[in-house]
């Protein structure tokens, strides 16, 4: 096993540290917990979601001998912080160093209700399924006209898609 400094600082230290970071960072957003076993930082970055992860389990994959979640958090505080000493030096954008790290979410099944508008995923705001609407609705007239059933049960549909971001807004 690799030799690792022993973390002697209290957790409370490395989450003013963390603060620190993400003030250099320009991050307003950001959360972070650390347990017994392992921690997570994650952060908004241009609109971006990022997550850092550690834990007792992932250090000992390389060879490293952390003792707690506490030691992992401090970890990722240290490489988050020599992370915006790279930035303001100047050797690379933040933007650069992130872009590989977004942090997807587990894959989840596309609603119907998007998958009925042609959508293979969740759009990302409303406004893609008004233009998706609009789109089906001219096709529609143009084929059909104004007055058919096809044309109702499109605008319901979307309506319900609508719906699921108004939905998704209150939790």
């Amino acid at each position: 096993m690799f030799p690792v400094k022993r973390y002697y600082g209290s957790p409370e230290v490395y989450e003013r540290k963390l603060d620190d970071v993400m003030k250099r960072f320009q991050v307003d957003s950001y959360n972070f917990n650390w347990d017994r076993w392992g921690c997570w930082v994650e952060f908004r970055f241009k609109g971006e979601l990022y997550r850092f992860e550690h834990s007792i389990e992932k250090a000992k994959t390389q060879g490293i001998d952390l003792r707690s979640g506490a030691e992992a958090f401090a970890q990722v505080v240290l490489t988050l912080e020599d992370l915006a000493r790279m930035v303001e030096r100047g050797v690379y954008d933040l933007s650069t160093w992130v872009t590989g790290m977004r942090y997807l979410p587990d894959a989840m099944e596309t609603p119907e209700i998007f998958k009925k508008l042609g959508f293979v995923q969740v759009p990302a705001a409303p406004e893609e399924v008004k233009d998706r609407y609009r789109n089906l609705a001219k096709k529609i007239v143009a084929a059909q006209g104004s007055d058919n059933e096809e044309l109702e049960k499109l605008k319901q549909t979307a309506e319900q898609a609508l719906k699921y971001f108004e939905d998704k807004g209150k939790r």
